[in-house]
């Protein structure tokens, strides 16, 4: 069984490196094939675990728009004067042999998405193609499709490339509101510069934290990245060398837990007014997902940035597990690497954003040894 996954193309290397990682954290064993930039299909998925798995993604991925059970895959006659203009006849051939009444069960919606510049008249097509699911049902005694443009049960996803032509069907709905009402500047608590909750998400699943495992963010601020590691369900704690900031994240947590798709008590998360540099947890965590105040040297005393880095990568390696992640959050001006392997530490990978002219975001991902 195969899985289409239609994935944001806002970063060149981030939304494939978070399935990869997402993947790898709920061993779910698969075949990874890049169809274009933007376009994954997951392969030779486990029939008994299909939906579990597919359910899993759909709550876990920042990076990934949609996620359908693919349907069919079909090659198109590009036209010979112009390879943009496709030929998708052999998809309608596919779509009337398909039996519909497995999949849809009472209204439907079909929509086309393009890559790579594909000439195709979508709206004439998704009305064929409609029309074709509906001959399907004419027959049928038990089940009498209908269209509903608006708000579908059933949603048939077709994604045309160059090459060929793919359809899926979703099973399960991402939550897509979630990114939009919990902005930082939609929280209860705000303070400037929080971390947009796509890339919050992302790095918690680059550090690998399953459901139930404990979750560290020593530098919490108002408490965003441990939102979105309650949105999978982490346990939760975090410290903040500002009284202002820990207790700002508290009353974040306290209003997303209210939410009702979130699945936390105030029992499942933590925060501590303290210097990440005293940190000392009676719990070793799983993962540590971090994004430090970069103009940290400012408030400690006139002390070189290095040298206070080398001082948190001491703490929380104190307080990690063995082979537990640390995805962190740093200015391209900071250069840590050096201090890695004397710590006992492994880069992973690292991502680069472009935040202004004089500013790169770097995303590492690091493991204990």
């Amino acid at each position: 069984m195969e899985l289409l996954l239609i994935q944001s193309q806002e970063h060149e290397t981030l939304p494939l490196a978070e399935l990869k990682a997402v993947l790898a954290t709920e061993e779910i064993e698969c075949e990874i094939e890049t169809i274009t930039f933007g376009l994954v299909l997951l392969k030779s998925l486990n029939k008994e675990d299909f939906y579990k798995n597919y359910k899993i993604l759909a709550i876990r991925l920042a990076y990934n728009h949609e996620i359908h059970e693919l349907i069919s895959r079909t090659d198109i006659n590009n036209s010979e004067e112009n390879d943009d203009i496709v030929d998708i006849s052999n998809l309608e051939n596919e779509f009337k042999s398909i039996d519909w009444n497995s999949y849809i069960s009472k209204d439907f919606v079909v929509r086309i998405k393009r890559y790579e510049k594909v000439d195709i008249d979508t709206s004439a097509i998704e009305r064929r193609l409609g029309h074709l699911v509906l001959t399907s049902s004419e027959h049928n005694e038990t089940k009498s499709f209908k269209v509903n443009l608006t708000n579908p049960e059933s949603f048939i996803r077709v994604v045309a490339s160059k090459k060929e032509v793919l359809a899926g069907i979703e099973k399960y709905k991402i939550n897509k509101k979630h990114f939009q009402e919990l902005k930082p500047h939609k929280r209860p608590f705000f303070y400037p510069g929080s971390m947009s909750p796509k890339l919050a998400r992302c790095m918690v699943n680059l550090s690998h934290v399953k459901e139930g495992q404990l979750l560290l963010d020593p530098f919490c601020g108002t408490g965003g990245i441990l939102i979105e590691g309650a949105m999978i369900r982490a346990k939760l704690v975090g410290s903040d060398i500002n009284w202002k900031m820990k207790n700002g994240t508290l009353i974040n947590l306290n209003h997303c837990s209210n939410l009702d798709y979130f699945e936390i008590t105030d029992k499942d998360y933590e925060a501590h007014h303290i210097d990440v540099r005293e940190l000392k947890l009676y719990e070793k965590v799983d993962a540590v997902v971090t994004d430090p105040p970069y103009g940290i040297s400012t408030s400690t005393g006139g002390y070189q940035s290095k040298e206070i880095f080398h001082q948190f990568l001491e703490s929380i390696g104190y307080n990690m597990k063995e082979n537990a992640y640390l995805c962190i959050a740093h200015p391209h001006y900071l250069n840590f690497d050096s201090m890695l392997d004397d710590l006992d530490f492994e880069l992973l990978e690292r991502h680069s954003i472009k935040m202004h002219k004089s500013l790169t975001r770097i995303i590492s991902v690091i493991r204990k040894k």
